[in-house]
């Protein structure tokens, strides 16, 4: 049997918490050449095809049906990944518990809480900024749909107001086994955070998710929306007066998703989404009073993932101290959320090549922003669907993003979001799409199990751990089964992409590398869909026109 076993501590190995901004050098081969001028060049050395709009539409549909392949637990009635069947329908009977349902997070069928929920915090993110522009393309029920999935879930596993179950199954045992979900034979352990236990990480991300779902189910729905808010009011409590970082108390995900970062990154993320959620003063008060004991108005970072929330939380602080001109805020929080807003401006401008200390985000030769050689692509759409939503504060505000080399409108941090989800949808050397199921080219041996293998509905005749290895992890031909809407790990530096299968590295797809592009497609849509209707009427629209 191969030996695949790996772990999710690749994605934050190198990251080391910083008192001066991190150094992610830039390797653009001509950095004095304006960067938009740059993208310009690069796209006219690109095939026709590449170049040539893409339908962002039926990207953003792509991306919300991969969240019914990773599905755990029984399936509804209108299911539309069909290859997929009911999996993990006794998770938490051992512990008397009932965990059934929730996320897959990769290609695995561990179910990990923190992954899980900055997942859901994303998708509610992208739906909170984007709710009519999901709605335009027909998928605000889908969007929906995926974020309860997520919620219903969270809503089971915190049984208590101090105990949050926060795992379901064994890293080690199932990744020494290469079978569908539905026929697991592996570990079902949960496990759980308490008062004893702490794990304020997950407990901070899960009140997270949950209070930006609050947001999204307000209207449609407001006794879940409360619902959803009493539970992550309890949550960040919880996290809050039992500190300690989760993976020394549930020590299975330590190999897997370590908090490399900390606790106080999530504990403050959580406080500005209970901020928005309720108006209390009281969530904005501890991100003020916490602004430096927890690195939030301190670090200067260049990367943002599941562990390290600090580009986000500042991005979303920077929100608040925008609005209105920031008048409505009394002075002492209007000056920390300044001290926010700066460190937000830093890891704009090092996405933007436009720092001066050598601190920006490295760039392959394809113009794909690159952080890290290991499912790189969760930093890319990370950056993406935070350059996006700052542009929209930025011309809701009437103002530009101002960087030691040089000042920049809310269409230049568009024109780089744009070109990074334009890269991800096949305009790249290769000329492969890495949302998977979409165009003409895209990964066809993703490093999934369920994908990978036969469909149960198809053939239910039972495989084994050993034998999923032999007959289906080491076959040279595609998966049976496309994933659709899932993005892959992605190209090294030099945006080379190996489609092979135990290639986990580029090939094997995470919940939380699709969940920020919702967001990210639905802008583009409407942008695209008003720029062709000006063409058609003879006007040339600026991109900040969307």
């Amino acid at each position: 049997m191969p030996s695949i076993l790996h772990d999710r501590k690749r994605q934050s190995q190198s990251y080391v918490a910083p008192i001066m901004p991190r150094d992610l050098s830039s390797n653009l081969s001509i950095p004095l050449v304006p960067w938009i001028l740059l993208l310009l060049l690069l796209l006219l050395h690109l095939p026709g095809a590449a170049r040539a709009a893409f339908d962002y539409g039926d990207a953003l549909s792509k991306s919300l049906l991969y969240f019914e392949a990773q599905r755990s637990g029984h399936l509804p009635y209108n299911q539309r990944v069909a290859w997929r069947d009911h999996s993990g329908l006794t998770d938490g009977l051992e512990q008397g518990v009932d965990l059934v349902g929730g996320y897959y997070d990769a290609g695995d069928q561990v179910k990990f809480g923190l992954p899980m929920a900055f997942t859901i915090t994303m998708l509610s993110w992208s739906v909170i900024e984007y709710s009519e522009e999901i709605a335009a393309s027909g998928e605000i029920g889908h969007a929906l749909g995926a974020i309860k999935w997520g919620t219903d879930y969270f809503i089971k596993a915190h049984t208590h107001p101090n105990v949050l179950w926060t795992q379901v199954g064994d890293g080690d045992t199932d990744h020494y086994c290469w079978q569908r979900p539905e026929d697991m034979t592996t570990s079902r352990q949960a496990y759980r955070i308490d008062a004893d236990h702490p794990g304020s990480e997950v407990a901070g991300e899960t009140a997270a998710a949950m209070a930006a779902a609050s947001i999204v189910f307000r209207t449609s729905n407001p006794h879940y929306s409360h619902l959803l808010l009493h539970h992550a009011r309890q949550l960040f409590e919880f996290g809050d007066k039992y500190r300690g970082r989760y993976d020394r108390s549930v020590g299975p995900a330590k190999n897997y998703y370590p908090s490399v970062s900390g606790y106080g990154d999530e504990l403050l993320w959580a406080a500005l989404w209970l901020h928005r959620a309720t108006g209390r003063e009281e969530y904005l008060e501890y991100v003020v009073d916490n602004a430096f004991r927890f690195g939030g108005a301190a670090w200067a970072i260049s990367e943002f993932s599941w562990d390290i929330k600090h580009a986000g939380l500042q991005v979303l602080a920077s929100k608040l101290l925008m609005e209105e001109g920031g008048f409505h805020l009394k002075e002492k929080h209007r000056r920390r959320l300044e001290q926010y807003r700066s460190k937000a401006e830093h890891y704009l401008c090092s996405c933007l090549n436009k720092n001066s200390n050598g601190s920006n985000v490295r760039r392959t030769p394809g113009g794909l922003l690159y952080v890290r050689h290991w499912n790189n692509m969760q930093y890319v759409t990370g950056a993406s669907f935070l350059l996006t939503a700052f542009s929209g504060y930025l011309a809701k505000s009437n103002q530009d993003l101002h960087c030691p080399r040089g000042s920049l409108g809310p269409e230049g941090l568009l024109l780089l979001a744009k070109s990074q989800a334009d890269y991800i949808l096949g305009a790249n050397p290769m000329g492969i799409s890495y949302l998977v199921g979409f165009g003409p080219k895209f990964p066809t041996r993703v490093h999934h199990r369920a994908a990978s293998s036969v469909s149960y509905k198809e053939d239910k005749a039972f495989i084994g751990c050993a034998q999923g290895f032999d007959k289906w992890f080491g076959r040279q031909k595609e998966n049976p089964n496309v994933l659709v809407g899932a993005v892959v790990g992605g190209p090294d530096a030099k945006d080379v992409f190996r489609d092979v299968r135990w290639n986990y590295m580029q090939t094997e797809a995470c919940t939380y590398n699709t969940a920020p592009l919702v967001g990210v497609f639905a802008k583009l849509a409407r942008f695209e869909g008003r720029r062709q209707q000006q063409l058609l009427e003879g006007v040339h629209p600026p991109i900040s026109s969307c």
